[in-house]
């Protein structure tokens, strides 16, 4: 008996003795078995009774857990917090999310599948592990095939044990000695090893900085430099027009606004104002009717222009009461398709703003027609 003993070892010479010596020692023996050969055996796992490695079902979840985060970040960064439109797409467009979420998924995945064969299943770093010291580990590592018998606590009867191997085939046995207990580190080997990291860290920083200034331009560097790329409002040869920048197709529809088909103001009168008359809508229609339309129709919608007579054009009275028995529709059609002198401002007023222009028109008809009813109405108020 030797309670100085880690483990029995035997050599073989080939992985098919080592396979066939597997079922010859596990009834003879009640310590655990462990074998370390120079590459994977098939097979091996199963016929030392070792657990199926975890480490599938890890990178599983963890790759999971990175694809739903990507996925959450993703569409709160674009969907709520910062929503952008690309290519006229919806905002939350699929397309857009899979390079990200490919990438986090990657990432968790080999994260946990490198850390937690490292840390978690192999326990590394362990530098002072008895094999480490075995005088066998250079054969193993090359074309030797080792089983081992390992002391769990226990003590190895390694008489026994090493008979039993030489019958099964062992070309040579080793006693591995177990490694004796770690004291407590000393504060001298603490500083040695914050300096030595210390001095690392600030060398590797040094080097790298004068690296990139004394070769700016050293692969890979400068293909972040030098790459092709078309800045705003430059020339660009590709087009025949050499204008870089393009406008968007003939035709071009942005999502979500349908363009506007109705072909004369009668037609237009059956359409209803969708826009509350509220005081917030009101005042954007007062921003635009100050903005746009003052300047020829003056500032209470009277036809007094602000413009010299060189102007020439006479616009209408918006309070006249041939104006006043307009649709809305009409009026908004007046603005969106323009009229006579009047040309279209569709281009600078949106859909919102032009019937809030119309609930700001009949505010000022209102105000400039008042009734008597009207009169008494806002003193009793």
């Amino acid at each position: 008996m030797s309670k100085q003993a880690f483990s029995v070892l035997g050599l073989f010479d080939s992985a098919q003795t080592l396979m066939d010596a597997i079922p010859i020692l596990k009834p003879k023996v009640t310590a655990r078995l462990d074998a370390y050969t120079p590459y994977p055996i098939r097979g091996i796992e199963e016929a030392l009774g070792l657990r199926k490695s975890p480490i599938g079902g890890m990178v599983f979840i963890m790759g999971l857990i990175g694809a739903l985060s990507a996925v959450g970040f993703e569409l709160w960064t674009l969907g709520i917090d910062y929503p952008l439109v690309t290519a006229g797409k919806p905002v939350l467009s699929w397309e857009a999310l899979v390079p990200i979420l490919f990438e986090v998924t990657v990432l968790f995945a080999c994260f946990t599948s490198g850390l937690g064969m490292l840390f978690l299943l192999n326990r590394l770093p362990f530098f002072r592990h008895p094999m480490l010291h075995s005088s066998s580990m250079p054969f193993i590592t090359r074309d030797k095939f080792a089983l081992a018998v390992e002391s769990d606590g226990q003590d190895l009867d390694v008489e026994a044990i090493s008979n039993v191997l030489r019958t099964a085939g062992a070309a040579s046995i080793e006693v591995v000695a177990r490694p004796a207990p770690l004291g407590p580190v000393s504060p001298d080997l603490l500083v040695k090893a914050v300096v030595a990291i210390g001095i690392s860290c600030l060398a590797s920083g040094y080097l790298t900085y004068w690296g990139v200034k004394l070769f700016p331009l050293a692969i890979p560097m400068v293909h972040m430099l030098d790459q092709p790329r078309l800045d705003a409002q430059s020339e660009d040869r590709y087009f025949r027009d050499g204008t870089g920048m393009r406008l968007p197709v003939p035709g071009t529809v942005a999502r979500g606004q349908l363009p506007f088909s109705i072909q004369n103001q009668d037609a237009a009168g059956g359409l209803a104002n969708p826009l509350p008359r509220t005081a917030d809508v009101l005042k954007r229609g007062q921003q635009a009717f100050a903005t746009y339309c003052s300047v020829c129709h003056g500032i209470l919608g009277d036809g007094k222009l602000s413009l010299t007579s060189a102007y020439g054009a006479k616009p209408v009275n918006l309070i006249s009461q041939q104006i006043r028995d307009y649709q809305d529709g009409r009026i908004y059609y007046v603005i969106t398709m323009g009229k006579n002198a009047m040309p279209s401002y569709a281009a600078d007023l949106g859909t919102e703003e032009r019937w809030a222009v119309v609930h700001y028109t009949r505010v000022l008809q209102r105000a400039l027609n008042a009734k008597d009813e009207d009169v008494r109405k806002e003193t009793s108020k």
